[in-house]
């Protein structure tokens, strides 16, 4: 219970080194918006998009029922290194685990 409350109590003072609540430093308001501004073509896109002609709303819907009945088709294979589980605690697994990045 003393720990608890020592944790809570350090915990409060982070917000004195919080690089984001200190004095001086720069806050991001709103910087994510401005910038998406200043680079849309057209700012009216911001508010209706655009359509895209090549797009094929049936494999799109199929791709949705897929996911929802959990049916959701695997990945090609890429050339990357398949991540698998080693073992518990990140040792090794018997057989060698993993594929050596090939």
């Amino acid at each position: 219970m003393r720990r608890a409350i020592l944790l809570v109590l350090l915990l409060g003072g982070c917000e004195q080194i919080d690089p984001f609540t200190r004095d001086g430093a720069w806050r991001p308001v709103r910087a994510n918006e401005a910038n998406l501004r200043v680079h849309v073509a057209d700012p009216a896109m911001l508010d209706r998009g655009v359509d895209d002609p090549r797009s094929d709303g049936a494999v799109t819907a199929a791709a949705v029922h897929r996911y929802r009945t959990d049916r959701v088709k695997p990945l090609a294979a890429s050339g990357v290194a398949r991540i698998q589980a080693t073992g518990a605690g990140g040792a090794a697994s018997p057989s060698g685990g993993g594929d050596g990045g090939r």
